[in-house]
């Protein structure tokens, strides 16, 4: 990448995001250590490394890899070819050469810098929506063996009556508000994986408490909640 695009871009606040979330940025260039201590400095980035050869780029990706980081890495020239193919996310600007375009795994074809902090928001939005649906989904399941196995299992084994913790009116009534129940929690998902959960730069220890408490709490209380009630409306209309 050149230096004069780095400045052009104005990332300084953008790397912060990447700080936010974990994520150590390092410029990787071929100019002189001052030139590129002084673009450092102005760009926000966390390290640099200057007069880089190809080689010099290849051998830095690898060590991190070794390290067992990921890495990804934003290119545009011949030089930058091996390390992009090297990479795990490898993105070629659109205004780069033909080795880099063919080198990365995607092309920016916006040819700004900045969009590797883009891709990595999107990536780990996708993550959070499947791991909070799968949460959800697993915290559901776990407080709905609370209301059908009792009434499965009861007469074989009466102190399974134990588990009924929502009080629920009868066997015939636990199993049939569990299936209405798990009938409207999955359309009410629908939107959710549509849309995905909402996300703010943030380190991955904070996001995934966040997970667990939203999801995994609400994936807990939901069905308690839920069933009770749907049990409430079924006895009282004598339906099981």
């Amino acid at each position: 990448m050149h230096l004069k695009d780095i400045v052009k871009a104005g990332i300084r606040e953008r790397f912060g995001e990447l700080r936010r979330m974990g994520i150590k940025t390092v410029m990787i260039t071929g100019d002189n250590p001052l030139t590129a201590a002084s673009i450092a400095a102005e760009s926000g980035v966390d390290d640099f490394l200057a007069e880089a050869t190809p080689e010099d780029k290849l051998a830095l990706i690898r060590r991190e890899q070794e390290g067992g980081k990921l890495v990804a890495m934003c290119g545009d020239g011949t030089n930058d070819a091996p390390a992009l193919a090297q990479s795990d996310v490898g993105v070629a600007m659109n205004t780069g050469t033909q080795a880099a375009r063919e080198a990365g795994n995607m092309v920016d074809l916006d040819s700004d810098p900045t969009k590797l902090i883009e891709i990595v928001g999107i990536g780990k939005q996708l993550l959070m929506t499947r791991g909070a649906l799968t949460t959800f989904s697993i915290s559901n399941d776990v407080a709905k063996y609370f209301a059908i196995l009792p009434a499965i299992f009861v007469v074989l084994y009466p102190g399974l009556g134990a588990l009924n913790v929502m009080g629920l009116g009868s066997p015939e009534s636990a199993i049939l508000s569990a299936i209405i129940f798990n009938a409207i929690i999955i359309p009410l998902l629908v939107p959710l994986a549509l849309k995905g959960v909402t996300y703010r730069p943030a380190s991955a220890g904070s996001l995934l408490a966040r997970n667990l408490a939203v999801y995994g709490l609400g994936g807990l209380v939901a069905p308690f909640i839920g069933i009770k009630l749907i049990d409430l409306a079924v006895t009282g209309l004598n339906l099981a």
